[in-house]
């Protein structure tokens, strides 16, 4: 049951590409004041969420879970470490969710952040992802 597990790694790349790239999008579209440059970020933004991130998102938790179920539910249910990965990837559903909601702010030039704000979102799901590589390698609980 290898092939669940490869594809989860591999979508979860596209989906983490995604959510590092976006918020980037996010200042430079902040600090543009072109119509052509505004214009250009719309359609980046919503290609890069709509186009790689959300399948992305959607195919890296089907093949999670199929991996996690394929090799037994019980096997980890008292394995502190995994509980905490999968919180962390509800907090990181959530902030896809937030940045579905950037993007609509920008697509409707209701945007109320400059791109400092920016620029700090684009650093938490670095953090995350340290996080959750560290506890489905090291394993410490």
């Amino acid at each position: 049951m290898l092939w669940p597990k490869a594809l989860h790694l591999i979508f979860m790349v596209t989906w983490f590409a995604g959510l590092f790239y976006l918020p980037r999008l996010f200042v430079y579209h902040a600090m543009s004041d072109d119509q052509t440059s505004i214009d250009r970020f719309k359609i980046m933004e919503r290609k890069l969420f709509f186009g790689i991130m959300t399948p992305g998102a959607i195919l890296t938790i089907i093949f999670g879970f199929w991996t996690l179920f394929a090799n037994s539910w019980e096997a980890y249910a008292g394995m502190l470490w995994l509980h905490i990965k999968l919180a962390l990837i509800a907090v990181l559903v959530i902030y896809h969710i937030y940045c579905g909601k950037l993007l609509l702010d920008f697509t409707y030039d209701r945007n109320q952040h400059g791109h400092v704000f920016y620029r700090w979102l684009n650093e938490f799901p670095v953090l995350v992802l340290a996080a959750i590589i560290i506890l489905a390698v090291v394993r410490p609980f």
